[in-house]
């Protein structure tokens, strides 16, 4: 079971992980989607962003507290799927169902990082092939 997690901690960790990449290298090109969306200090927050998915995606990944890198990932796209994705803020029916989905994704997104963080508080120490154990102690 423990390489088994691995894999899945790994897979869902690189979605995040290359996200990051994109926010802190290309920043400039995702602050103009954020500011597009009506967010302001966009530049601040994509590097913001991008440093709290890179934290909580080598969190999960490495297996480092990995309860509270998968809480930063569902914080992250909890507030994503509010404030980029607000599909009942467009007029124009294709955007609106673009939005959706959109909204959706990151909803089941943090629904698993919540999974995670219960799943990893749960196994506490007897999880393998983790750096350290649990942050928290959820029973």
């Amino acid at each position: 079971m423990d390489v088994l997690v691995l894999v899945g901690r790994i897979l869902f960790a690189s979605l995040f992980l290359l996200s990051a990449v994109n926010h802190l290298t290309r920043t400039a090109m995702m602050a103009a989607y954020t500011q597009s969306r009506g967010l302001p200090a966009a530049v601040p927050a994509t590097i913001g962003s991008g440093v709290l998915i890179l934290a909580g995606g080598l969190s999960v990944a490495l297996g480092i507290w990995a309860d509270l890198g998968a809480l930063l990932l569902a914080a992250f796209v909890f507030s994503t799927a509010l404030l980029m994705h607000a599909f009942w803020k467009e007029d124009e029916v294709q955007a609106r169902q673009m939005e959706m989905i959109h909204f959706l994704k990151d909803l089941a997104l943090g629904g698993a990082g919540l999974m995670l963080l219960a799943f990893f508080s749960y196994a506490g120490d007897d999880l393998g092939l983790t750096i350290t154990g649990p942050l928290f102690d959820i029973d």
